[in-house]
């Protein structure tokens, strides 16, 4: 069981799409457990294997911080069929990241959440057509409007893909504010960032600000212009909804961590 707890550890930092692509390459183990479980224990809900505890690649114990959200992981082990499928097991990954890698990394994590904050994608706007650029300020004006209030300031809109830098004071209020949070959730907010290349929408998906469905929304202005135009590509359509799954999953911790 270590070498494939190892595999899903590596996946840790990799994009996506990347995952998905490398995990499609893989002879995949075989699945050697009739039960997955999760049981209640000191720390928080363990994932049992036919009796026995899961651990992370650095032997910790797989522990989650609530009974759904240990019952959700155990669920992506007892849903393996022959195989073990890794790019089915988003909750498991970012569990294993979270302990492993997020707990003793904490500040390089959340400086790089901050990174995107200080190049946000609902900050850079397209010059045309005027249909794209009327719905990126109807979805994307409230939310940039919003945090800046939030941090205390405002944020810089640049049209174009010229870079412009935002307000330290700013980008230094936004890593306050997620400065208390656990390795868990800012592994689950990290992803969220990634996937939709915004900490401003990660923020507000963290305040409930936004639910889970404005935000992913938000975060497809532009490809969902482009699918309306020319209509949608089937790979990339497979890809989407893959990452639906990730965000879906770190969304989940959000509310359950």
């Amino acid at each position: 069981m270590r070498d494939f707890v190892q595999t899903l550890h590596e996946e840790i930092g990799k994009d996506p799409e990347q995952r998905a692509r490398e995990l499609s390459r893989r002879e995949l183990p075989k699945r050697f457990y009739k039960e997955a479980a999760h049981r209640e224990t000191e720390g928080g809900y363990a994932i049992h294997l036919d009796g026995r505890p899961v651990k992370t690649p650095g032997k910790q114990t797989l522990l989650l911080p609530s009974d759904r959200l240990g019952a959700a992981v155990a669920a992506e082990w007892a849903a393996q069929e022959k195989e073990i499928n890794p790019a089915r097991m988003p909750l498991t990954r970012i569990a294993n990241s979270a302990l492993d890698a997020v707990s003793v990394r904490f500040d390089e994590v959340a400086d790089d959440i901050v990174r995107f904050a200080g190049n946000d994608a609902l900050c850079y706007r397209a010059d045309d057509p005027e249909s794209l650029i009327d719905t990126q300020c109807r979805l994307w004006d409230p939310v940039v409007d919003w945090a800046g209030m939030l941090l205390g300031g405002r944020f810089v809109l640049i049209e174009g893909i010229i870079h412009a830098p935002q307000p330290d004071a700013l980008l230094a209020a936004y890593r306050a504010r997620i400065s208390g949070e656990t390795p868990l959730r800012l592994a689950a907010l990290h992803t969220i960032t990634s996937l939709t290349g915004s900490a401003l929408l990660a923020l507000a998906l963290r305040e409930s600000h936004l639910d889970a469905d404005s935000v992913w929304k938000a975060a497809h202005v532009e490809e969902d212009f482009n699918i309306e135009r020319w209509g949608e590509d089937a790979e990339a359509a497979r890809v989407r909804a893959y990452k639906r799954t990730e965000f879906d999953a770190a969304v989940l911790i959000l509310r359950e961590a």
